[in-house]
């Protein structure tokens, strides 16, 4: 088996076979991703009404440590590096307070606008 390390040129047709297996799934897994996120996201929304409904504050750092912990433990035992697993964490709640922080500010906003 000859490859090119070129990305074009002669590929053995198994190695270009296998090669589109790997990455169709790969295309799969992102696609799912995509969608666990935008469910994860839709959850947070809520949250972030109840919050600014409630008056309390947009992050939570207890629950954010938490959930880091919890998350490097579940990063090990799926032999994900537990770095990289939160960092990707501290990205989406970075997303997630900037999201309840929007709410809060609309929901003040919307509160003011009709009490005059």
């Amino acid at each position: 088996m000859t490859t090119s390390n070129t990305g074009s040129g002669d590929v053995d047709p198994a190695v270009r076979e296998e090669l589109d297996r790997l990455r169709a799934s790969i295309d799969n897994i992102d696609a799912a991703v995509v969608h666990m996120l935008a469910e994860r996201f839709k959850c947070t929304q809520q949250v972030g009404h109840l919050k600014a409904r409630h008056q309390l504050p947009p992050a939570d750092p207890a629950r954010e440590a938490r959930q880091i912990t919890r998350l490097r433990a579940l990063a090990e035992n799926a032999k994900l590096d537990p770095a990289f697993a939160e960092k990707f964490l501290n990205f989406i709640v970075g997303e997630v307070i900037r999201h309840h922080e929007r709410i809060a500010d609309d929901t003040v906003n919307a509160s003011t606008h009709l009490a005059n």
